[in-house]
């Protein structure tokens, strides 16, 4: 017998596999991670980056929640940049590039230190049932193996189908091998499965670029990271570079449309909107004379580079000739071409929100299995199932995250309710509380819950009670301390703001718009003794207290908000209830409510094509 009865497997170590995998480990169940290649745990398949709009507050929110990901990011980026600054915080986005080798090799070190975590390299080829409950996989070369909840965390394997120009052949990522028998096997058992398509951009040989061409970006100067745990920041960083097409480039590219696997028909699967391929953008976009490419390094020693925004599955040699039109690429080689792929997914409507899927117990699908692309929208997805097949194996209630708690509830909240027709990404513009789900205060929206669990360590959870007391300080300080004409006139015109004609207090003054706190600590002396700058925690504490303090109004509003609408999320509707009774709907709220099955008034308000009026039916229908 090669293998014991575990209690999770995890199939598949990208991203959300790596997340449910340590999750699970760590709240002490034991789990089996299968993979096909044990030397890419959390592959970056695409961008070498972490993080971004919206992104980078997932980030933080796995960090917050005892996941992995945030940790991995810090000890192994290249750049830093918080992005959106000239806006407000609640639009302040972090980003890193990383080390796509080192950050490969950082999650196996992680993982492989890990308690009650074991490994399988095999392909998982189909699932084992009892009844409607599922009880293990079996494999290609071990055969069966039990346990008591399974998590597929299959990314683009599943039935994958690269396109290069008119070639196409199997694959579920350049150089790998695609799985097959789980879609056809889950089908028959009446899963809806769907196909979607996402690309890559070529990778170039980063000797043969000439960088003097092209418009240098370099890193904050201030690198604030991922992880809420202290950590040292690294000494230096490495540009990325801008760069620009043309129009030459684009008749180019104009050349190859008719070899185009997405214009021919012989992809079907619906591909990003929101990340489009360089020949969807020109299609899309024909007025458009030039767009801007990013030109990013894939590691600390290695020469390749990734040219984001220059995704395609045109034949390779118009690709490779339209680069060398491209400013700077003119002598550019390439270490392989863009691809596009297609592979199979699951609509998501078929899950409880604790990801698991309604028509077989303890399944859990996350990531892109999901619909959703971008590794911190996986990542997050697998933390989530990881933590919720725990709790389903001890009987406890999942964890479901509101959307006025996290950009996780609202992601998965998504998900369940709206179902997805194109590739999922996470938009600041899709939270309706972004003033409450700021990239600073992850920690302290979730680390109280990740520690109740018991995913949050001691350690991590005396170190954010510690930030909650300076910060609480630091703002009773402000708001109750004075300062005098003579003490802050002269800080005050030099910031470009009218002088004040009688003592104030500090966090009146800080309400204004051109001040901020760091500024104010480093004028006044009392202020500049007590709060020491240069230590990274305490410049972490000022700005969290700044927020706090000038934001204070709109936070409070924006809590009595979610609150009253949360209150629907309180309303459980019947599990088996036939809504199609109920003749006061319209047609439409009684096929979706039939076909999504919301679990609360609040779920089924967000069901697009559920009108306010329906909501009202099911209100008076419940006795509310």
């Amino acid at each position: 017998m090669l293998f014991e009865k575990y209690d999770i497997i995890v199939v598949g170590a990208g991203h959300a596999g790596c997340e449910a995998a340590a999750a699970g480990a760590n709240l002490g169940n034991k789990v089996l991670l299968v993979t096909m290649d044990i030397r890419l745990f959390a592959s970056m398949s695409c961008n070498p980056a972490m993080g971004g709009i919206a992104k980078g507050q997932i980030v933080r929110e796995i960090d917050a929640l005892g996941g992995c990901s945030g940790v991995v990011s810090d000890k192994t980026m290249i750049q830093f940049r918080m992005l959106n600054r000239s806006k407000g915080p609640a639009m302040w986005s972090p980003r890193c590039q990383s080390d796509k080798m080192m950050f490969s090799t950082e999650w196996r070190s992680i993982l492989e230190n890990t308690p009650n975590l074991d490994f399988w390299q095999d392909t998982v080829d189909g699932l084992l049932f009892d009844g409607d409950r599922v009880c293990g996989v079996h494999t290609f070369m071990g055969g069966d193996v039990y346990s008591k909840t399974v998590i597929l965390t299959n990314g683009t394997f599943l039935n994958g189908l690269i396109h290069i120009g008119e070639m196409h052949f199997s694959g579920g990522r350049i150089g790998e091998a695609s799985s097959h028998g789980i879609s056809e096997q889950l089908k028959d058992r009446g899963f809806e499965v769907k196909r979607l398509k996402t690309g890559t951009p070529m990778r170039i040989d980063g000797r043969t670029i000439d960088f003097s061409k092209l418009v240098e970006q370099p890193g904050d100067e201030e690198i604030i990271g991922f992880s809420y745990l202290p950590h040292e920041p690294i000494s230096h960083q490495r540009s990325c570079y801008i760069a620009r097409t043309s129009l030459k480039v684009h008749d180019i590219l104009r050349k190859g449309f008719k070899y185009s696997p997405m214009f021919a028909g012989r992809i079907h699967g619906v591909g990003p909107r929101y990340c489009p391929s360089i020949e969807d953008k020109i299609e899309r976009f024909s007025d458009k004379d030039s767009h801007q490419l990013f030109v990013e390094p894939e590691g600390w020693t290695t020469q390749e580079y990734y040219l984001n925004g220059f995704s395609s599955s045109l034949p390779d040699y118009i690709q490779y000739e339209a680069l060398r039109a491209i400013e700077g690429f003119e002598k550019a080689k390439i270490f392989r071409p863009g691809y596009a792929i297609e592979y199979d997914y699951f609509p998501p409507v078929q899950l409880h929100h604790s990801l698991e899927t309604r028509a077989v117990h303890g399944l859990f699908f996350a990531g892109q299995i999901n619909g959703t692309t971008g590794y911190e929208e996986a990542a997050c997805q697998g933390l989530m199932a990881g933590i919720n097949a725990h709790l389903l194996i001890h009987d406890e209630d999942p964890l479901v995250l509101s959307r006025s708690e996290a950009y996780i509830g609202v992601l998965i909240d998504d998900l369940i309710t709206k179902g997805v027709d194109e590739p999922y990404r996470m938009f600041t513009s899709r939270a309706e509380y972004r003033i409450l789900l700021r990239q600073d205060n992850a920690d302290a929206r979730l680390t109280p819950r990740a520690y109740q669990l018991g995913l949050a360590t001691e350690a991590r959870y005396q170190h954010y009670l510690e930030k909650k007391r300076i910060v609480d300080e630091m703002i009773e300080y402000l708001n109750n301390t004075s300062a005098t004409p003579d003490e802050i006139n002269g800080f005050l015109e030099s910031q470009g703001t009218s002088a004040i004609a009688q003592r104030a207090k500090l966090g009146y003054i800080l309400l204004r718009p051109q001040l901020n706190l760091f500024d104010m600590i480093a004028h006044l002396p009392w202020l500049t003794e007590k709060y020491n700058l240069q230590d990274r925690f305490t410049r972490e504490c000022v700005q969290e207290a700044e927020i706090l303090i000038k934001y204070d109004g709109y936070i409070n509003k924006e809590y009595d908000l979610a609150e009253k609408l949360n209150r629907l999320d309180y309303v459980k509707l019947p599990v088996d209830f036939d809504y199609h009774t109920l003749t006061s709907l319209s047609f439409e709220a009684r096929e979706k409510l039939n076909r999504y099955r919301p679990a609360t008034l609040g779920q089924a308000s967000r069901i697009s094509g559920i009108s306010p009026a329906d909501i009202s039916v099911l209100a008076i229908f419940l006795g509310r």
